[in-house]
């Protein structure tokens, strides 16, 4: 609704890199999504002179290639490999590392799978534990005030020491761990309790904003070729790095993407549209959309044990009190009435 977008693919770089580099620098903001094949050292290149030059960028990163797709077989199981996008020197420089695990969280979203045959059979949701959900902590007007994320295969990252000013917009719940890769990832993992004393590290970045004067990440190395200009010093700028790939993907019905943030399988929103919108806006600098949007929301995080030991109290208290309630004032209004006639 609020701006104007395209798309640029950097195929084309090797052949003509000046071309590619004068489209790109027609958008403030280049928003990279999910990419499968390693950057070419040209194709890092124009992306840096694009950064140094003032150019706004939103990374969405798979440090490890896994789908839920990709369990869909006879076995329910695949293999989560690294994924080398020769990027790791690139985000150093901006102070970010992303790591080659996978964060597993206690505080998750549900999956949904079928079991029996035909018309008996019954889709049931299930805690899967690769996929956080994320709930926000307010620090930031990006993250003020949304619904919980939902991250799919998502990695850890670590923030570095250097001039940059790095502010974490998400991270893992105080109850998550990460593992690592590669890894046999299997649906066998829905029969196992997990163990939660695994779960103490916890609150691993999953998405990092980076502000500062953003220098070239090739300054006083050879330049892989030539823009008609190289800088190497930038300007105030920011960029945003988020290790899943799949956070802004949305669901398809019938062909269709369904709105981003929806579940169609569990039938439960996500903040992940709002999360998307608003890193958008801060990027561009348009921060009044965001306070608009902002609305305060208080998203409680549950002990899932404490409800458990807590269970059959609660109930009490909630179905039991006001049965016994009724049945005191039926018995006093049987025991009056019976006064009552009986004069």
């Amino acid at each position: 609704d609020y701006y104007n977008i395209g798309a640029i693919t950097l195929d084309s770089v090797e052949g003509n890199p000046l071309g590619v580099y004068d489209q790109l620098k027609t958008y403030d903001l280049a928003l990279i999504a999910k990419p499968t094949e390693a950057f070419t050292e040209k194709e890092k290149y124009v992306m840096d002179q694009f950064i140094v030059q003032g150019g706004r960028t939103l990374w969405l990163i798979d440090p490890v290639a896994m789908e839920l797709d990709s369990l869909f077989n006879e076995e329910g199981n695949a293999m989560a490999l690294p994924r080398d996008l020769n990027l790791n020197d690139f985000f150093f420089k901006f102070g970010v590392r992303l790591n080659t695990d996978l964060v597993d969280d206690l505080y998750c979203t549900q999956i949904v799978l079928a079991s029996g045959e035909g018309n008996a059979s019954e889709y049931n949701p299930l805690p899967w534990v690769y996929h956080p959900m994320v709930f926000s902590s307010n620090e930031h007007p990006i993250n003020a005030n949304i619904e919980a994320l939902r991250f799919q295969f998502t990695s850890s990252m670590d923030t570095l020491e250097n001039a940059y000013k790095k502010t974490v917009l998400a991270k893992s719940s105080p109850l998550s761990r990460r593992v690592t890769t590669p890894r046999l990832i299997s649906f066998d993992l829905l029969n196992i309790a997990p163990d939660r004393e695994k779960y103490t590290e916890g609150n691993f970045p999953l998405a990092v904003l980076v502000e500062g004067q953003l220098n070239s990440a090739y300054t006083n190395r050879v330049k892989p070729l030539d823009l008609g200009g190289n800088v190497e010093k930038g300007t105030e700028n920011k960029m945003i790095i988020i290790s899943d790939g799949d956070l802004v993907a949305n669901q398809l019905r019938n062909g269709r993407p369904l709105e981003l943030g929806y579940d169609k399988w569990t039938n439960n929103y996500y903040g992940n549209k709002e999360f998307l919108i608003n890193s958008l806006n801060f990027l561009l600098d348009d921060t009044g959309l965001i306070n608009i949007r902002n609305r305060k929301v208080i998203i409680p995080m549950l002990d899932e044990e404490k409800i458990a030991s807590e269970k059959s109290r609660w109930q009490f208290i909630n179905i039991g009190l006001p049965l016994l309630y009724a049945a005191a004032v039926s018995l006093l209004f049987i025991f009056w009435r019976r006064r009552q006639y009986g004069r």
